[in-house]
């Protein structure tokens, strides 16, 4: 890689370098750069949120697969997702603008194909991203609800306390948001080092605390017991197990949307996104292993009447009081990590609004004279999501499908300019100052061959045959495909008469060169 991650940044580049770069993509600065390389992988690993993303999908990496399906999918899936992560760096490192995605899109799209590849991954792009916070906050409310019915045996949670609860953890994540950048950069700079902390402790916590004898399950029946919990066989149900790890690993790409945010975003964004993916894929495997080795029985952790697996599971091998303990811990990191979410996908929703992919974008786009910060892009969000967790009245089957359309509709954003990168650019991909070099292509093309076989899978349901009714369905092809087909049949109608891709300055093909004459200037 043409630069080493630690590397110094500040004499590398004349002060006004960022600008340059953002105007040679076509646009003008507009936020204040007050995020560093550090807060930006604070607010990535902050939307990773490991303890939490951990608590809220445990239901899919023990349900589907077993212990051996936790401890084997983890690994096998990171190896592709990094490569999903060290391919997006490079385009970042190439395209640091807010757009990320859409842009990179438009850009490496064969002649005339721009407009429709950057609209499509622009609304599954910003479909992941506005689904990360309700999924998130709905998580951390049955968190909190469960706590309640540890402590109080006769207390039933009801429908509306939940979705209550989750909305209000909203509205106030959007306050926080709508600061200005450097309050936000501060808060989520103290949520992620929280984040840390409390994966670094329950790592630790739950093997010295646990109450069970044997205090472990022996390890070749941790490594080797798949204990199926769908009606495909072993290897389809692993996969099937991926979505825990997907939807934990989605996040890696918020300093891409944080760019025109940060100072020499072209190094330290990409930088950012290559430290995220890679910690955070090391300490949720060790996660996954802990839990792997003490937990004792899988039926009772899944099937609680404290509808919250990682509770359960807490109560099932830790003593009550430091059981609560834990669950604070996640609690509170969880309310980061949702935090972090908002902050990410209001900046994609404001760069694609500045190109009119939205109905009433010119509403959508603006910036807050007083924050400089998108503000009126943030509430927006915040009330579709509110929307979209009206999916708790259809059920836990329903509300859950928000996790797997969180992640198949990233990672599809992620695998277009990837695929456009690596089958159909040739040599007019121009490199930023840090890449892959010769290594580019076949990671690229590992990291397109992991995501076209996974969107399929996660959208099977567990059970088939005559066990399979509208209460057990997998709701992901519904709640992902509604809104995308609705978007493609705009374009077809009436979008692809106006929506020309977003503003890409015609230099932009000539990427390395510009860097080239700046530096030779």
């Amino acid at each position: 890689m043409a630069t080493s991650m630690l590397q110094p940044m500040e004499d590398e580049f004349p002060v006004d370098h960022d600008e340059k770069v953002l105007l040679s993509l076509g646009y003008k600065q507009e936020f204040k750069r007050e995020f560093s390389l550090w807060t930006s992988f604070c607010v990535s690993f902050a939307v990773l949120g490991l303890l939490p993303s951990f608590a809220s999908t445990l239901y899919y990496g023990m349900g589907n697969a077993g212990t051996a399906g936790m401890v084997w999918g983890w690994i096998i899936a990171m190896v592709f997702i990094q490569c999903i992560a060290l391919s997006l760096a490079e385009l970042c490192s190439s395209m640091p603008t807010s757009g990320g995605l859409y842009y990179a899109s438009a850009v490496l799209a064969p002649p005339g194909w721009g407009p429709v590849a950057s609209w499509v991954t622009g609304w599954s792009s910003w479909i992941g991203q506005v689904t990360g916070a309700p999924s998130v906050n709905y998580s951390v409310a049955a968190m909190i609800l469960a706590a309640r019915s540890i402590t109080d045996s006769d207390y039933v949670p009801a429908n509306y306390e939940l979705f209550l609860l989750t909305t209000f953890l909203m509205i106030i994540q959007s306050c926080i948001s709508s600061m200005p950048t450097k309050w936000v950069a501060v808060f989520n700079s103290l949520g992620s080092s929280f984040n840390m902390v409390a994966v670094i402790i329950v790592i630790v916590l739950i093997p010295a605390a646990t109450k069970t004898d044997p205090k472990f399950t022996p390890t070749y029946q941790v490594w080797s017991n798949i204990d199926n919990g769908t009606d495909y066989p072993n290897g389809i149900a692993i996969l099937m197990s991926f979505i825990s790890v997907m939807w934990a690993m989605s996040g890696f790409d918020a300093p891409f949307h944080l760019s025109e945010e940060c100072a020499i975003a072209d190094v330290a964004s990409p930088r950012a996104i290559v430290l995220t993916s890679a910690i955070g894929g090391i300490f949720g495997w060790i996660l996954q292993v802990v839990v792997a080795y003490t937990v004792v029985d899988i039926g009772a952790v899944l099937n609680s009447d404290l509808g919250q697996p990682w509770a359960t599971y807490l109560l099932q091998v830790l003593p009550m009081r430091t059981a609560l303990a834990t669950l604070a811990l996640t609690i509170i990191a969880g309310f980061s990590m949702g935090q972090g979410c908002m902050v990410a996908a209001s900046r994609v929703t404001y760069a694609y609004a500045r190109d009119g992919c939205f109905p009433m974008s010119k509403y959508w786009r603006k910036v807050n004279k007083y924050t400089k910060t998108p503000v009126n892009a943030v509430w927006f969000n915040c009330a579709v999501g509110i929307l979209l967790c009206l999916l708790i009245f259809a059920g836990e089957v329903a509300i859950l499908a928000i996790f797997s359309v969180g992640a198949i509709a990233c990672f599809i954003a992620f695998t277009i300019p990837i695929s456009l990168r690596v089958f159909f650019v040739g040599n007019r991909f121009r490199r930023g100052p840090w890449h892959l070099g010769k290594f580019g292509k076949p990671i690229g093309a590992a990291a397109v061959a992991f995501v076209v076989p996974m969107v399929p899978i996660l959208c099977l349901p567990s059970l088939i045959g005559s066990k399979l009714n509208s209460s057990n369905m997998n709701w992901t092809c519904l709640v992902y495909g509604a809104p995308m087909l609705f978007a493609l049949l705009w374009f077809a109608i009436d979008a692809r008469k106006w929506f020309k891709g977003p503003r890409v300055n015609a230099k932009h093909a000539m990427r390395g060169q510009f860097i080239k004459e700046q530096r030779e200037a």
